[in-house]
């Protein structure tokens, strides 16, 4: 059924010319090399003609409107967030261009086969790139069987006495003996003999003490609901209390992965569950196992054992699996439910005091990174107060945002989310970090291809804070170093952080929650282009007061810039959220601080050239939030394509995006000239309103350094009158 839709999908829209810009500037550089545009002319280009090619590819794909119909592979909403993600990657300097000739080819050729270049889009790259997203990945740690399977009960000397049972043909479950993996099987057999090998094993073990009602799922050529992308398994184990062997699976039941010759869909298992902190999975090559630990640091593995030269580890492993408690899995203890109903208890004033979650807000869908998650909630008998609960893995160098939340707060800021509580996650009576809690001190400088992972890391650390026991309040919120299904976040890396990637040294996340008192939409879900207008307006206030109280935001991007039209919400009506790349300013010394930090659309152009950041690069990223919203936003929340501004996400080179930048605004014609032809029709009222400003934070077009507390009432001023000129209308 999922191919049959896919293959109506792209029959219905078809490439057409969509590639003809692509094959003209492949024309051309062929052309300028004096070499023939035949099969064999992408062996003689250069990697830097490859990567130009492929990026134009790349863009033209974007554009078409198949990208965005068609699934994603990797968790986001559609193929078109796999492009993004593959710009990014082909942008780097160390992308093996060979990887690319075969989809350049498909694409080249001049009557593609839609069918089959889109294939060779998803099947031969996604996977690779996306791969990349998981983090460093250390293997062969010998302790990690132990460490993870040694600590459930009784499970060494019931798995000892079952094999043993195997071994002489005395187990009435297994009358042939453990003939072990299967020889010369295809998959489907190996498969079988899973399913019914762990379905023995769990009726064996229900006689030795209460198994979870959990069971063996081995389905390889059926879809599991609940991903946004159409993702099957070939292996693992489910839970359920109507757990049955011919029932549909969902992601959000799947308690172990596993598959046969490659990695497991942790990422999957992470996004469908939003109370996971970390998964275990197996792979099976042949008859050789191997068992993973996926957290949000990336992912560690045991060392590659033959399962039928030993059998008794295998057995443990399965056993295990069927025995190990929710919170071994990798589940959050500190989220409980009763009935029907999930809570946290937090200690306030010295008093417990329960928080009812009524909804997930977000769920960050990848493996490695900060894995925001945003719930909506309440306090145990006050259901109309609303809160938000914000919980993240954090790392530690930067300042915490939850004391920055508390101290802004207490300073009275307005318009920015208030504070309400704050800790460090604790889990066994310890903080839940990466090393320690999750990871058990098992050292990955101790894995086979530690040094090579080392190299992996340096590249996809990025920032992160970290807030500590005692506080309160702050808002949704995208992974620094992942990408967000509507927009990719770009984080910039801070100095802190590569320099210990580079020295070699392994990172650390903390697990922390923050309460915030205040609860919203996104600014581009509002109401009318007025509605917008008096929200932006709200937020430049908010960071007005924010700074005057000592505080440099230095993130202004659309998901954190909020709006509440709910007259019965008592949040702000408008307010700034996140605070994980805030600073305290230094009012003796220079406004600002170093580092190229924020979202990367909405970066101020002399961030992008490496000033120091101070609240005049926020006021600039205002603009662009405004410029992007008016591009991308058919309506509250309607968001479309639009290719040539997209690719501010994926530039590589700062310097690179700066001057795409000034080259926008530069010329006043110019720049008209670009809201004229992509503003959407709901917005294009606000273009001369967006011009004016333009004029303020721009003034003579090249100077955007302008040094002026006074920039705050003019860019309100403008915004006040465009709302008021929109309401006469």
């Amino acid at each position: 059924m999922a191919d049959q839709i896919r293959s109506e999908i792209i029959k219905s829209n078809p490439i057409g010319k969509g590639l003809d810009a692509l094959r003209a500037s492949f024309s051309s550089i062929c052309k300028d090399k004096s070499i023939s545009c035949g099969p064999d002319a992408l062996s003689q280009l250069r990697p830097g003609d490859l990567q130009n090619l492929t990026i134009n590819l790349i863009w033209a794909l974007q554009g078409l409107l198949t990208s965005r119909l068609l699934p994603s592979t990797g968790g986001g909403r559609s193929l078109f967030d796999d492009l993004l993600r593959l710009n990014s990657a082909v942008s780097s300097d160390d992308f093996d261009f060979d990887r690319t000739k075969p989809l350049l080819n498909a694409a080249l050729v001049d009557s593609p086969e839609d069918t089959f270049l889109w294939d060779q889009e998803h099947r031969r790259y996604m996977d690779d790139v996306l791969k990349e997203e998981l983090g460093p990945i250390y293997v062969g740690l010998r302790d990690f069987h132990h460490t993870y399977f040694g600590d459930v009960a009784d499970l060494k000397r019931t798995s000892e006495a079952f094999f043993k049972q195997c071994i002489e043909g005395s187990n009435p479950l297994f009358d042939d003996g453990w003939i072990g993996w299967p020889k010369d099987a295809n998959q489907d057999d190996v498969l079988n003999w899973f399913a019914d090998f762990s379905e023995r094993l769990s009726t064996f073990a229900e006689g030795h003490k209460s198994t979870r009602q959990r069971r063996p799922l081995a389905k390889p050529n059926e879809p599991i609901d609940g991903s946004i992308a159409i993702r099957k398994m070939d292996v693992g184990f489910v839970d359920g209390s109507n757990a049955k062997k011919d029932s549909r699976c969902h992601w959000s039941r799947i308690l172990v992965p596993g598959e046969l010759m490659s990695n497991p869909y942790a990422r999957e298992v992470l996004a469908a569950k939003d109370t996971r902190r970390f998964v275990l999975g197996f792979t099976i090559c042949g008859s050789l196992m191997r068992i993973w630990e996926f957290d949000r640091l990336g992912g560690i593995a045991s060392d590659q054992f033959d399962i039928n030269k030993d059998g008794l580890r295998f057995v443990t492993t399965i056993l295990g699996f069927l025995w190990m408690s929710e919170e071994q899995l990798g589940f959050d203890p500190t989220i409980m439910t009763s009935g029907d109903k999930r809570y946290i208890d937090i200690e306030l004033d010295g008093q417990t005091e329960r928080l009812i979650i009524d909804k997930r807000m977000k769920r960050a869908p990848w493996i490695a990174g900060r894995a925001t998650t945003c719930w909506k909630a309440h306090r145990k008998g006050d259901p109309q107060t609303p809160l938000v609960i914000k919980d993240s893995w954090q790392y530690v160098e930067r300042e915490e945002e939850g004391e920055l939340l508390r101290e802004a707060t207490d300073r009275g800021v307005i318009n920015v989310a208030r504070y309400y509580y704050h800790e460090t996650v604790e889990v066994g009576g310890t903080d839940d970090d990466i090393r320690s809690t999750v990871r058990k001190g098992l050292d990955v400088m101790a894995a086979e291809n530690y040094r090579a992972g080392c190299s992996a890391m340096s590249r996809n650390i990025s920032v992160a804070t970290a807030p500590r026991k005692g506080g309160s309040t702050a808002g949704l919120k995208r992974s620094s170093s992942q990408t967000d299904a509507s927009l990719p976040p770009s984080k910039r890396a801070s100095s802190a952080s590569r320099t210990k990637a580079a020295s070699g040294s392994v990172p650390n996340r903390v697990h922390r929650r923050v309460v915030l008192r205040d609860f919203g939409q996104p600014i581009y879900e509002a109401s009318s282009p007025a509605a917008l207008l008096r929200g932006l307006e709200g937020c430049i206030e908010g960071h007005e007061s924010l700074h005057k109280a000592g505080f440099l935001h230095r993130d202004i991007s659309t998901n954190n810039l909020m709006i509440n039209e709910d007259n019965n919400n008592p949040s702000w009506p408008s307010f700034l959220i996140d605070l994980d790349l805030a600073i305290k300013e230094q009012r003796e010394g220079v406004s600002g601080a170093k580092g190229k930090t924020g979202t990367r659309a909405f970066m101020a152009i002399g961030v992008l050239l490496g000033e120091q950041h101070s609240f005049m690069h926020d006021l600039e990223s205002f603009f662009w939030v405004l410029f992007w919203i008016c591009v991308h936003y058919k309506g509250p929340g309607q968001e479309r394509v639009v290719p040539r501004f997209d690719k501010w996400n994926t530039v590589n080179d700062m310097e690179e995006l700066a001057q795409i930048k000034l080259g926008l605004i530069t010329s006043e014609g110019f720049f008209h000239r670009n809201m004229t032809e992509f503003f959407t029709e709901y917005y294009r009222p606000l273009t001369p309103w967006v011009s004016k400003l333009r004029r303020i934070v721009f003034p003579g077009g090249q100077n955007w350094k302008r040094e002026d507390m006074g920039l705050y009432f003019s860019m309100k001023e403008v915004l006040r009158e465009a709302g008021k000129a929109l309401s006469d209308a």
